[in-house]
C-alpha cells in the first residue's frame, strides 16, 4: 500500500492489544509502548527537517501520532499537527486536515476576506483625522464646561451663604434684590448649559454619524462571521468507525454549548482518527505530545505528552469512536476504594481520601467521599463536604456530619483559619535552582476552552499564593512541602508547574507534566479547631509513597 501518510517502523512489533487507548486517560504503558515511542521519535525527526517551520514550532505545536494496523495486519502510524503549520494544512507525512477550508479563492478565503475589509473599514473609521479631532474638541469642551460650571456652581454657594448671612437685616429692597441675584444665577446657569450643547451639537452630530456607521459595519460583521463559521462547521463531516458521518453542528448540538467552538475538528486526534477511518485503518495507540515553548499563562511541557482536549474534541470523539473497541477510562469507570477513618465523633469525621477518589459524586458513576460517607453515617445532616481535594490528590479530608457543624467549619476556611500541609515529589532535582524556601504568587483562572485545567493570568486570574519548602531530593526527585495560603482549583500543580513557580511539575501529572501511576501529591497535614470543643485539633497521615530515602 503506497501512502504518503502511512509511515512503517523501523522494528517489528508484536501486536497483542486490540482495543485503542482511551485518547483521555494515558497509562505510563501507552507512553512507554515502544510503537509509541518509535512513532514519536519519528515524528520529531520529521518536524527537524521542515526548517520553515522552527520559529513557528519553538512558540509552542501540539503534535499526535496514530499507531495503526492495515488490511495486511503491517503495523505503521500516522502524524499529525494542531490546526495549521506554516499557513498550510496539507504537508507531506502529516495527516490533512478533516476540511481544508483554506483553499486559494475557495469559499472561505473569499468571505474571510470580506470579513477582513470590514474590519479595515472600521479600523479607517477609528483612526479618521475628522472622527479623532471631533473627539478630541469634544472632549476639550466638556473638560472647560465642567471647570467652569464647577467655578461658577462655587460662586453660587458662596453667593447663597452671604445672602443668608444678610436675611435677617435685610430691607424689603435688599431682600427684592437678593432674590433677583439668585434668580439669575440659576437662570445663567441653565444658559451656560444651553450654550455647552449648542457648541457639541455639531460635534456630536459627526461623532454619531461615525459610530453609527462602525455600529452597523460590526453588526454586519458579526453575522458575516456567524454565517461563515456555520458553513464551515456543515463542511467539517466527521467520520466514525461504523462509516457513520455528521457534521460538527450535528456532533454539538445537543451539548451544553450548543455550538461547536472555534477550533473544533483541528485538533490532532480527530484529524488522525479521520484519516484511518477513511483509509480502512485500525487505530490501536493514540497519544499526544507538546513541541517548543509553553502558550502565556498556560502549562505546556517540551517533549511531554497531553490528552485530548475536553471542550473542542469530547463530543467528537464520542462520535467518532463508535464502532471501536476503546479501553475504558478509568476516571469515569465505578470503582469500588476504600476510604480510611482517621478520626470521627458525633460532628465531624476526618478521612485519608485515596488518590483517584472524588471528594463529591460528578458526571461519572464513581463512587465519592460523598457517597461513601453518607452510606456510613445515614444519619448525618447538611451538605457534609465542607472542602475538597482534587480527584488525583490523596490526604485528609474533614466532613461534617450537621449543619451547625458544617458551617462553623466553612468560616475557619473562609478566614483562614485551617492550615493545611501537603508534600509532593516533584519530577526533577531542582535544588540549586530555587530558594529552598519561598512564596509564589501566581493568579489563576479557569481555562474555559479545555477545562479543568487552569491558567496563570496576571491581568483576570483570582490571587492564589502558595508557601513552599524544599524538604529533600532523592533518586533525581524533589520533595516539597507545601502551604497553600488561598484554595484555587490545581492551585499547587500549578503553582509547581508553571516556569515562574517552581518550574517543575509534580511527578504524574497527567495535566501539566507527565503521567505516571498516581500523582505524587498528598494532604499530609490539617489543623483547625473543633466547632464543638473549642479545640485546636491537628490531624497527619503520611502517604508512604511520597517520601525521599533519608
Amino acid at each position: 500500500m503506497q501512502d504518503s501518510c502511512l509511515h512503517r517502523f523501523n522494528e517489528t512489533y508484536f501486536i497483542d492489544e486490540r482495543k485503542l487507548n482511551c485518547p483521555f486517560y494515558y497509562t505510563q504503558s501507552v507512553i512507554n509502548d515502544p510503537m509509541v515511542r518509535e512513532a514519536v521519535e519519528q515524528t520529531k525527526n520529521m518536524i527537524a527537517c521542515h526548517e520553515t517551520w522552527n520559529k513557528e514550532v519553538a512558540r509552542g505545536k501540539m503534535f499526535g501520532v496514530l499507531v495503526v494496523e492495515d488490511a495486511e495486519g503491517q503495523s505503521g502510524f500516522l502524524a499529525a499537527y494542531s490546526g495549521q503549520l506554516g499557513g498550510r494544512e496539507d504537508w507531506a507525512g502529516f495527516v490533512p486536515a478533516v476540511f481544508d477550508y483554506l483553499q486559494p479563492d475557495g469559499y472561505f478565503v473569499i468571505h474571510e476576506r470580506e470579513i477582513t475589509s470590514i474590519n479595515h473599514r472600521i479600523e479607517a473609521l477609528l483612526n479618521n483625522n475628522t472622527y479623532l479631532s471631533a473627539i478630541n474638541e469634544w472632549k476639550d469642551k466638556e473638560r472647560r464646561f465642567s471647570e467652569e460650571t464647577e467655578a461658577f456652581q462655587t460662586e453660587m454657594r458662596q453667593a447663597k451663604q452671604r445672602r443668608d448671612a444678610r436675611r435677617a437685616t435685610a430691607t424689603v429692597e435688599e431682600t427684592a434684590a437678593m432674590i433677583r441675584e439668585s434668580q439669575w444665577m440659576k437662570a445663567e446657569l441653565r444658559r451656560m448649559k444651553r450654550r455647552h450643547q449648542t457648541e457639541l451639537a455639531s460635534l456630536d452630530s459627526l461623532i454619531k454619524e461615525v459610530e453609527t456607521e462602525m455600529k452597523r459595519l460590526r453588526k454586519e460583521r458579526k453575522q458575516k462571521s456567524d454565517d461563515l463559521q456555520r458553513w464551515l462547521f456543515t463542511h467539517f463531516i466527521m467520520r466514525n468507525a461504523r462509516d457513520e458521518e455528521r457534521d460538527l453542528l450535528e456532533i454539538f448540538i445537543n451539548t451544553p454549548q450548543g455550538i461547536p467552538p472555534s477550533g473544533a475538528g483541528e485538533c490532532c486526534a480527530p484529524k488522525l482518527l479521520q484519516y484511518a477511518f477513511l483509509h480502512h485503518l485500525r487505530p490501536l495507540r493514540i497519544t499526544e505530545f507538546w513541541q517548543g515553548a509553553s502558550p502565556k499563562g498556560e502549562l505546556r511541557q517540551h517533549n511531554h505528552f497531553y490528552t485530548a482536549c475536553r471542550s473542542k474534541c469530547l463530543p467528537i470523539l464520542n462520535f467518532m469512536l463508535q464502532g471501536l473497541e476503546v479501553e475504558p477510562n478509568p476516571l469515569e469507570e465505578p470503582e469500588k476504594n476504600d476510604l480510611e477513618i482517621v478520626y470521627d465523633d458525633d460532628h465531624i469525621v476526618v478521612v485519608n481520601k485515596p488518590s483517584d477518589m472524588l471528594a463529591v459524586p460528578g458526571k461519572s458513576v464513581r463512587e465519592s467521599v460523598y457517597s461513601i460517607l453518607r452510606h456510613r453515617y445515614p444519619q448525618a445532616e447538611g451538605p457534609m463536604i465542607v472542602h475538597r481535594l482534587d480527584m488525583a490528590t490523596s490526604g485528609l479530608m474533614v466532613v461534617a456530619t450537621d449543619t451547625w457543624t458544617y458551617r462553623a467549619l466553612q468560616q475557619q476556611f473562609e478566614r483562614h483559619e485551617v492550615k493545611k500541609r501537603y508534600v509532593a515529589l516533584l519530577e526533577r532535582d531542582i535544588s540549586g535552582q530555587v530558594p529552598p524556601r519561598g512564596t509564589i504568587h501566581l493568579p489563576l483562572r479557569p481555562d474555559i476552552t479545555d477545562r479543568p485545567r487552569q491558567l496563570v493570568d496576571h491581568e483576570r486570574g483570582k490571587e492564589a499564593v502558595t508557601e513552599y519548602e524544599i524538604v529533600g531530593t532523592d533518586n533525581g526527585h524533589t520533595l516539597v512541602a507545601l502551604y497553600p495560603q488561598t484554595g484555587r482549583t490545581h492551585q499547587l500543580r500549578v503553582h509547581c508547574a508553571h516556569a515562574e513557580g517552581l518550574g517543575c511539575p509534580i511527578l504524574g501529572d497527567a495535566l501539566y507534566g507527565t503521567p505516571a501511576d498516581r500523582l505524587y501529591l498528598h494532604a499530609e497535614q490539617l489543623t483547625f479547631t473543633h466547632p464543638i470543643t473549642g479545640e485546636r485539633v491537628q490531624f497527619k497521615v503520611q502517604d508512604k509513597t511520597i517520601t525521599i530515602n533519608e
